[in-house]
């Protein structure tokens, strides 16, 4: 099947977003209290760990409504150097330049089904823009104290799990200037939505048999609601991906901008939208940025 097809979304308007406002220079907010441990043993305070970008927040005082958050560096939280040729690097720079007036350091979170390339391309953003990356599954495990999402899946449930993802969504959208790699299922709970649109929602958009294609050929054992079907993996992955998708495209829908690997790649003359680097997609998804961030300040003014 070729990598153009599969499910499409229903064309739907992208929501508007309320009056833009001023932001202060990056904040953090102050260590969630041991009160949360104490009301439940399965969690423990939460560090989280920048993987990318050069400035790093710091404390705040006064956030009490948010319990157990604190930010350092760590060398072994992602911090792996991304490379990219020269003249993407001067486009990545330029678009780069061109959004950061428009961000007002507002948090920009990526959104989009499991195997979309988030994570990665989230890294490349954040460098460009000099924020911090955080990956809001990573950050669930560390909450919990357990190593993968898929043993979380385990040994508690999904529920638990996407009640862990609420409240690190909820302490992330407190902060600024970071670039935040969202769970695939994020979309579905209303209240994660309040909380990224504090900042800037970005939808990668991969069609399913491309990400069938790249779990596949990995393997589901991280991907807990894949990883017991039975079967070719790949027609496990597609069957169980075209599902999810049908369930969730109008909630990713909602994103602010939506990023379509099909376009960039008939742009680039490919019919595999695989074959795309992800600092094209970066690049991409910087214009996307840019283009609804001027036309909103154009309506605003």
């Amino acid at each position: 099947m070729d990598a153009g097809v599969g499910l499409r979304p229903r064309p739907r308007a992208w929501a508007g977003r309320r009056e833009q406002q001023e932001f202060p220079p990056a904040i953090l907010p102050a260590a969630r209290l041991a009160v949360a441990a104490d009301q439940n043993p399965a969690r423990r305070p939460l560090v989280l760990r920048s993987g990318a970008g050069r400035r790093s927040a710091d404390p705040i005082r006064g956030a009490a409504r948010l319990k157990g958050l604190c930010c350092q560096k760590s060398a072994d939280a992602g911090t792996e150097k991304v490379h990219y040729s020269a003249d993407e690097a001067l486009v990545l720079k330029q678009k780069a330049e061109d959004v950061l007036p428009y961000l007002n350091d507002r948090c920009v979170y990526l959104v989009g089904m499991m195997g979309s390339g988030k994570t990665t391309v989230g890294k490349i953003i954040a460098e460009v823009l000099g924020y911090s990356f955080f990956d809001s599954d990573k950050l669930v495990e560390q909450s919990v104290g357990i190593p993968s999402v898929a043993e979380i899946f385990q040994v508690h449930s999904e529920a638990f799990f996407r009640d862990n993802e609420s409240e690190v969504l909820r302490d992330l959208s407190s902060m600024h200037r970071l670039i935040v790699a969202t769970g695939g299922g994020a979309v579905i709970r209303p209240i994660n939505w309040s909380y990224m649109r504090k900042g800037l929602t970005i939808w990668l958009d991969v069609p399913v048999d491309a990400l069938a294609r790249r779990i596949a050929a990995v393997g589901t054992a991280s991907r807990p609601l894949l990883h017991h079907e039975s079967g070719d993996p790949y027609a496990k992955a597609y069957a169980k991906l075209a599902t999810l998708f049908e369930q969730r495209m109008d909630s990713y829908a909602n994103a602010d901008a939506r990023v379509s690997l099909e376009n960039i790649a008939f742009r680039q003359g490919h019919n595999d939208v695989n074959v795309l680097t992800p600092s094209a997609i970066a690049i991409e998804a910087l214009l996307k940025m840019e283009s609804f961030l001027t036309e909103k300040a154009m309506v605003r003014n």
